[in-house]
């Protein structure tokens, strides 16, 4: 869903008040998927014969990351076609998909490290979001260059899913990292002006505005697991 940045067009009167509940409306409904998220990974990651049952059977990771895209996509496009508790239950749903796919890493990554990235995660996000949303720069153009960044960057991940080169994966997620924080900020200053415009469903735009950012950090957080996560020996 696309917006152009035009603060002074089309913007009825709102008060600070209310924009501080959209957003934090926003960061609830977020926090709320990042938790399920990681409880559900966790969980998982316990039962050592479930996750390994998961990532052995590669059909069945791959079906549930299809479930995961799935839902992306019936969010972005069809929000506007059914009532705003679906929305809310297909975000959870996601999450909860997600923390599945994720419990791969605890595996991977020693917890430690885990948490380390995570809180160094938080705070760059938690950095870029606040520039997003205090700079009267427009990023529109920063915007559309971090989303053709976004889709070389995936292209690349599905040629090194062949090619197993340590050194392309590596730029990746330098390149992710990048990516990622640009997209945090472009992406609450397109939030806010959609806010400042008056013309939509502030509960379903709540939910897809959490979706948003939801996506930012997880995405985040992945590309910085990869540049400074410790593997398990």
């Amino acid at each position: 869903m696309d917006y152009d940045y035009n603060i002074a067009t089309g913007a009825r009167s709102h008060t600070t008040e209310g924009l501080s509940d959209f957003f934090r409306g926003i960061f609830t409904w977020m926090t709320l998927g990042l938790v399920i998220t990681g409880v559900v990974s966790y969980l998982i990651a316990m039962d050592k014969p479930v996750v390994q049952y998961l990532h052995t059977h590669i059909i069945l990771f791959y079906v549930l990351i299809g479930l995961q895209l799935a839902a992306v996509l019936l969010l972005s496009f069809g929000i506007n076609k059914f009532p705003a508790y679906i929305s809310e239950i297909i975000f959870l749903s996601y999450s909860a998909l997600t923390g599945i796919t994720f419990s791969f890493i605890f595996l991977v990554y020693t917890s430690q490290s885990i948490g380390e990235v995570f809180f160094i995660t938080a705070a760059s996000f938690g950095l870029l979001a606040f520039l997003g949303y205090t700079t009267k720069r427009d990023l529109t153009k920063i915007g559309n260059f971090m989303t053709v960044g976004l889709f070389a960057i995936m292209i690349a991940m599905v040629v090194n899913f062949f090619l197993h080169s340590s050194a392309l994966m590596y730029v990746i997620s330098v390149l992710g990292v990048v990516i990622f924080l640009g997209l945090t900020a472009y992406d609450m200053q397109k939030l806010k002006q959609i806010y400042l415009s008056g013309s939509f469903d502030e509960r379903k735009e709540t939910v897809m505005g959490a979706l948003t950012l939801y996506l930012d950090f997880i995405n985040l957080f992945l590309m910085l697991l990869m540049l400074f996560g410790q593997r398990r020996d």
